[in-house]
């Protein structure tokens, strides 16, 4: 598999911005393209928590969005657009009508109630604060942002999880960017498409570090626990420079799909609300082998989601032990 030499915020005209909350273990990731960028959404999962999606179906009156929100908190963190919104009319970036700018923010959310402090959910100042903090230079990785609750390999139980996070990965070739950011918070587990190993999942016990492989296990009968919709999710941004139409960028995000079905198994199950925007900003001229293109966009989702996990930071309460997959390499090297 290809390792991507470059983040999501080397696509020209992307800036991104975390808000964390270390304590309550939630947060928010704004991705800003004040400037406007031609937008698509696809959800796949049957469990979303969404806001502004309609809107970016073909042919509606409105194609552009001027920032896309990802965000922790379940349903009640939708609540973080309101200060996207806020700091994109503050300068006056947004869909004109009148003498008004109406900013366009779709948004998407995880399920990170679980842990820290759930009555604490990101809120429109931390969409804000998330605002300020943006930069079109390097990003931060990992517990950060819309990832910093995030989990994975929760079928057979919360206890047995192991952390997720946020991942991005991006690719230049024949002078077109593309990119992805992924908050990986999957029920599944988290694979090397290379090789097919567990990277990050469900785990035997909760003291442990040996893995389950939910797939195999479900290939064998086994069930999981009583699980609950909407607990779950991975939610994302594609961008390109490219210039593509609404209907161009919405397939985008369909295909982008597909590199979350190479990376997560199970995927786009009843319980995840499984979401991905795709923005075209445009600042290229150069035309793009549509197929070309397309995988590009499978590559660079894949490898966001491996970031991801990659990235995450262990945790360990007196409650609970939620480890990592370089916890889980580093015990493999050596048993």
């Amino acid at each position: 598999m290809h390792t991507p030499a470059l983040s999501f915020t080397d696509i020209p005209g992307i800036a991104v911005g975390h808000y964390t909350d270390p304590q309550a273990l939630t947060g928010c990731t704004v991705v800003l393209t004040p400037q406007g960028a031609v937008a698509g959404v696809d959800v796949r999962g049957s469990a979303p928590g969404t806001r502004e999606t309609d809107c970016l179906q073909p042919g509606n009156l409105v194609q552009q969005a001027h920032a896309i929100l990802l965000t922790g908190g379940s349903a009640f963190g939708l609540d973080a657009a309101g200060g996207v919104m806020r700091w994109l009319e503050e300068r006056q970036h947004g869909f004109s009508v009148a003498n008004v700018h109406v900013p366009i923010v779709p948004s998407a959310v995880i399920f990170d109630l679980a842990l820290g402090k759930p009555q604490i959910r990101p809120n429109a100042d931390n969409g804000y604060q998330a605002c300020e903090a943006a930069s079109q230079h390097s990003m931060q990785h990992g517990n950060v942002g819309a990832g910093t609750g995030a989990t994975v390999g929760k079928v057979f139980g919360f206890p047995l999880c192991m952390r997720g996070g946020l991942g991005s990965a991006a690719m230049r070739v024949n002078g077109v960017t593309v990119g992805a950011l992924i908050v990986c918070n999957a029920l599944g587990d988290v694979i090397n498409p290379d090789n097919g190993q567990v990277l990050a999942g469900a785990r035997t016990q909760a003291d442990s570090t040996e893995l389950i492989h939910i797939h195999r296990a479900h290939l064998q009968g086994r069930s999981g626990q009583a699980l609950s919709a909407g607990q779950h999710t991975t939610i994302g941004v594609i961008a390109t420079d490219a210039k593509l139409t609404p209907l161009q960028v919405t397939r985008l995000a369909q295909i982008g799909h597909d590199g979350l079905a190479r990376t997560i198994r199970p995927v786009h199950t009843p319980y995840d609300g499984d979401t991905l925007f795709a923005l075209s900003t445009g600042m290229t001229d150069t035309t793009v082998d549509t197929m070309l293109l397309h995988s590009l966009v499978t590559e660079v989702v894949a490898q966001a989601v491996l970031c991801a996990v990659r990235s995450a930071v262990t945790l360990k309460t007196p409650e609970l032990w939620l480890p990592t997959a370089s916890d889980l390499a580093a015990a493999q090297v050596t048993n």
